[in-house]
């Protein structure tokens, strides 16, 4: 069982995202083979969304600083839709 860091839920860890940190950044993690401290997300928009209001990443990823969570966003949001042409 892993508590997600923006809604505070207990999962297993099956269904949460692991979130490591290097360079700066947020890299999302979904083999979980990164090495490192691991934050744990639920793979939704609005977790993260809390989790960056909380300041959760720096506090439980135990670094010091603001971290660019782009890198997430956009694994969560998926492959760029297209458009079809009209």
């Amino acid at each position: 069982m892993r508590t997600c860091v923006g809604c505070r839920r207990r999962e297993p860890a099956e269904v949460l995202l692991r979130i490591v940190a290097a360079a700066g950044s947020l890299i999302p993690d979904p083999r979980r083979r990164l090495p490192g401290r691991g934050a744990w997300l639920h793979p939704d928009i609005g977790c993260l969304d809390a989790a960056e209001r909380r300041r959760a990443f720096p506090r439980s990823l135990r670094v010091v600083g603001t971290l660019d969570s782009s890198g997430v966003r956009d694994h969560l949001r998926g492959p760029a839709d297209t458009v079809a042409p009209q």
